[in-house]
């Protein structure tokens, strides 16, 4: 059975600037999967009929809440936040159910979005975690962001990493960037993007015997 037969899904989380968006696209193009990170607002609109224009601001509005208030995640939903729209709950649900509607549909590739937890219980299922030194991060970061300090890219890391683990934490109940959470975690400063997604590429053959 080769790839295109056989259906698979791969979870991407990532540190901030480890590049685990490119080598996501890359894995998606190498088994011929859809590729989804923002793409999910798109499927959680057809499926639950708002606007993709709503739960685009819905999600831009909780990142921001939760960035610069620094709210845990699952907290004070009866905040400005769900005042301004969905509560984080409710939210977290409709992509859940988007999550679940295309990995049941066809092969995929989910760059975070706690995809390996709301998938955990499907078959054919390959979690990894990208991580890369602070240099190569904070290199990725001003070059993507436009920082012109390495002091500001380094709180953005900061920031966006906390942001990130305290909601992966809370709605999946284990903690984000651990090993024992994944069952792969790659430097992708040790080879860079393409060797690296190569590499997740081969694992993901040897793990689900394609």
């Amino acid at each position: 059975m080769n790839d295109m037969e056989k259906k698979i899904i791969i979870n991407v989380g990532r540190q901030l600037g480890s590049g685990g968006h490119d080598i996501g696209r890359m894995l998606a193009m190498d088994f011929g999967a859809q590729y989804y990170d923002r793409e999910l607002l798109n499927l959680a609109a057809k499926e639950s009929g708002l606007s993709e224009k709503f739960l685009a601001k819905n999600d831009e509005h909780r990142s921001i809440i939760r960035s610069f208030l620094h709210l845990p995640s699952g907290l004070g939903t009866s905040s400005a936040y769900s005042r301004q729209g969905l509560s984080q709950d409710s939210f977290f649900k409709l992509q859940s159910d988007a999550i679940r509607k295309a990995a049941a549909d066809h092969s995929c590739v989910f760059v975070g979005r706690c995809a390996d937890y709301v998938l955990r219980d499907m078959d054919n299922v390959v979690n990894v975690f990208v991580t890369a030194s602070m240099d190569f991060r904070i290199e990725q970061v001003m070059a993507k962001r436009g920082f012109f300090s390495k002091v500001e890219a380094r709180r953005f890391i900061e920031q966006g990493e906390a942001d990130r683990a305290s909601y992966y934490n809370y709605y999946t109940g284990k903690k984000w960037g651990y090993a024992e959470s994944y069952d792969l975690c790659v430097d992708s400063s040790v080879l860079g993007l393409m060797q690296t997604e190569k590499f997740i590429a081969e694992f993901v053959r040897k793990k689900l015997k394609l």
